[in-house]
Formats: structure tokens, C-alpha cells, sequence
């Protein structure tokens, strides 16, 4: 029974064929197992998400629903478990998020390679695969390095093509069309935003983050298709930052229909209504008439978008706040509750943190991540046209169907 690939599903799926029995490989192309886990939340380690499993489920927005065969068998609540009887303390953080207590993913991918050398996988770094050979009773692994793998099982757990230097090149793709699975376009998720509006242009608000904001991306009627309360950040070349990461795929999506611009509605301040904050403003000035109207609204929003808006709408930040006219607050207002631009595409797949896209969920047996088109064949983990929000949702896709991919395998190899 054999596994391509080291990443987090591929060391679920060896770890999980080895416990149910099975005589197991793993073959990595790199020289580290893990490479993903290593560097997810920031070098802690999402390991999953404690939310319910309907909440889960719907924070994957990419074929989510795929998962509830999978989730039947092995879901969050179950990888919380294994990690916490393998002996990582796992604490809660916002979200639902969950962290080893040790605030470090080193302690996460050592567990399960050590997990894996009690379990006697046999485990082959640096040794890429060049080619795979499908029979009916076993496959076939061809190694770039001359060598020949026949196994009865077969997973392929090789990531999709977001983060290459871990990696994930995509080269499971042509393996998985070989096999006559289909695979769904491939596109970028959970990634940074490109923008052509002078004001990014000019750099006027680069590097300028913003707190629980409101981003919503609107579609060619200009009805909201998606929001997003999070922070985000004015980049060189666009907008980045959580809200904007969670936004990313409905933009992508809506480029790859052929629209050239995608507009988005920026709330700076979700929490009121535009008569509150007018309201709010009226009551400033009349405590402080003399004042000058930028010292007014000080500490409102930040002081570079201040002046841009006030720029923008030609208003006169020195004049003293009783001189500004209830028009020009009612502008100010707008920009402030709906700046409207334009972002034009993304960062390209190399540089999203999650592949959209990939071997066909339809091909696959949702609770036992079986090829429909091939005996003895599984995938698991990004290879599939599965992708969530960060915030642990990717791993836990990944975690599952490795489990079950690795699971399945082991039976039927058995």
C-alpha cells in the first residue's frame, strides 16, 4: 500500500493505512515531511477547527458539502481527539481556531512522523515519481531515480499548485487524467487581490491596514454576492488581508466568466448606519464649532483615508467644522460607508495560499475517497476540488480524507 506526497493529508492517509494494518510507503520528493503544516498559522499550525460540523462545512465554500459522507466517519471533533491522545495539547483561539498549546507546528509534524516510525511506514524522501502505471490487480510507481514501486493500494496526496516551495507543484494532475478522472479548472483561492485605481497606483493608501472592516464583492448587476467582516490591508498592487482572502475566490470566479473588473464596497465602519455617523459628526461640530473639521473627525477612521476622502470630495479638512455643508458630510459619509473600486484579477496560483479546483469530487466515493473511475486508487487532500476560507479548514479537509483515504486503502489492499 503506498502514499505519494508528505503534506498533511498524505501523513494522515500513511499514518491511518499503517493502523489499520496494512504494509505501508511513503514517498516524498522533498527532504521534509510536512512542509505545509510546518508553516500554516503562521509557523503554529491550524491544526482544525472546533466550530460544528455544519458551521465547518460551510466555511468550505469549495464543494464543502462533499465532506458530510467523510465527516460521517472522521470529522473536527475526531481530529481534535487523535491529536490530543497522540499527546498534543490543542487550545481553542477566536473563530473556533485550534492551536497546539506549544504555539509551534514543529511539535504537530513530529508527532506524526514519529507516529509514522512506531507504525513501521516505510518512508522514502527525495525520491520523486516520474510516472504511475495503472493495472487491475496493482499499479505500478514509476521513481525518477530508475526505481519501480508495485503496490495493491494506491493514494495520491500530492497538494494542488498554491505554495510550490512546499511542494505542490501539481504534478498529480496529469497521474489523476491518466487515470480518466476529469479535472475542474484550476484557479487561485485565498489570495491577494490586484487593482488598477490610481489610488493603488499612486501607493496613496499602501500599506494602510484597517480593522473589521466590511468588504463585500459586488456582481455585474451590482447586487452583493459575498461579505466579509474581517481586517484587510492596502497593498502596492491592491488589497490583501483576511476579509480580502475570503473574498478572493468570488473575484476570481466572476474574472473567469469573462468580466474584466470586479467592484467591491468597502464599509470602514460596519457597526453604524449613515445616519448614525452623520448624526455623530453634527454632534461633534456643535460641541466643537471652532475646531478644525479633520481635527473633528480625528480618530473616526484613519487619518491617510481621511484625507483621501476628504481630497477625493474636494472638502477642505482646515475650514472650521460649522463652515462644512450638510452636503459635503453626506459625502463624506458615503465614501465611508460605501468606497467603491475596482480590483482587475489576482495574485497568480503560486502565490494563493489554497488551489481552487481539481480532481473532480464526482469521480470520487465521498465516504471512502475511492476512485470511481479505477480500483485501487484514492486521493486526498488539496489534489481534490475541495478548498475552504483559512481559519483551519483546508487542514481539516485534508486531515479527513487522508484518514479515510489511508483507511480504505489499507482494507482493500488487505
Amino acid at each position: 500500500m503506498t502514499v505519494i506526497g508528505g503534506g498533511p493529508s498524505g501523513l494522515m492517509a500513511a499514518i491511518s493505512a499503517a493502523e489499520h494494518g496494512a504494509k505501508t510507503i511513503l514517498i516524498e520528493k522533498g527532504n521534509k515531511l510536512g512542509n505545509k503544516l510546518a508553516i500554516s498559522g503562521g509557523g503554529r499550525c491550524n491544526v482544525t477547527n472546533r466550530l460544528p460540523q455544519e458551521e465547518v462545512i460551510k466555511n468550505i465554500p469549495g464543494n464543502g458539502k462533499f465532506l458530510y459522507g467523510a465527516f460521517s466517519v472522521f470529522n473536527n471533533y475526531d481530529i481534535i481527539d487523535y491529536f490530543e491522545n497522540m499527546g498534543v495539547a490543542l487550545k481553542e483561539e477566536d473563530h473556533g481556531r485550534m492551536f497546539p498549546v506549544s504555539n509551534s507546528a514543529k511539535s504537530v509534524v513530529d508527532t506524526l512522523i514519529n507516529k509514522l516510525n512506531e507504525l513501521k511506514v516505510n518512508i522514502q524522501m527525495d525520491t520523486p515519481v516520474a510516472d504511475i502505471e495503472y493495472g487491475d490487480k496493482t499499479h505500478s510507481v514509476l521513481l525518477k531515480n530508475g526505481g519501480k514501486i508495485e503496490t495493491v493500494g494506491l493514494v495520491i496526496a500530492v497538494g494542488g499548485k498554491s505554495v510550490p516551495h512546499t511542494g505542490s507543484t501539481g504534478d498529480g494532475y496529469a497521474w489523476a487524467k491518466k487515470a480518466g478522472h476529469t479535472i475542474t479548472e484550476l484557479y487561485p483561492t485565498e489570495v491577494a487581490l490586484t487593482s488598477a485605481e490610481k489610488f493603488i497606483k499612486s501607493r496613496t493608501l499602501q500599506g494602510l491596514s484597517l480593522r473589521d472592516i466590511s468588504l463585500t464583492v459586488l456582481n455585474k448587476n451590482n447586487k452583493p454576492i459575498i461579505t466579509h467582516q474581517m481586517d484587510m490591508v492596502f497593498t502596492h498592487f491592491g488589497i490583501s488581508g483576511p476579509a480580502v482572502l475570503r473574498c478572493s475566490q468570488f473575484v476570481v470566479k466572476e474574472i473567469m466568466k469573462g468580466r474584466q473588473a470586479v467592484l467591491m464596497s468597502l464599509d470602514i465602519l460596519p457597526e453604524k448606519n449613515e445616519e448614525q455617523l452623520i448624526g455623530d459628526i453634527f454632534q461633534l461640530i456643535q460641541e466643537s464649532p471652532r475646531k478644525s473639521f479633520k481635527n473633528i473627525l480625528k480618530g473616526m477612521i484613519a487619518e491617510r483615508l481621511l484625507d483621501y476622502f476628504l481630497e477625493r470630495n474636494h472638502i477642505s479638512g482646515e475650514q472650521n467644522g460649522a463652515n462644512v455643508s450638510k452636503g459635503e458630510i453626506q459625502k463624506l459619509v458615503k465614501n465611508i460607508k460605501q468606497f467603491t473600486f475596482t480590483v482587475n484579477g489576482s495574485l497568480p496560483i503560486e502565490k494563493a495560499f489554497v488551489t481552487g479546483g481539481g480532481v473532480s469530487i464526482k469521480e470520487i466515493i465521498p465516504n471512502t475517497m475511492q476512485s470511481k473511475v479505477l480500483h485501487r486508487l484514492y486521493f486526498c487532500g488539496e489534489i481534490l476540488d475541495i478548498h475552504g476560507y483559512t481559519g483551519g479548514y483546508n487542514i481539516t479537509s485534508a486531515l479527513v480524507t487522508g484518514r479515510l483515504a489511508g483507511m480504505n486503502a489499507a482494507f482493500e489492499a488487505l
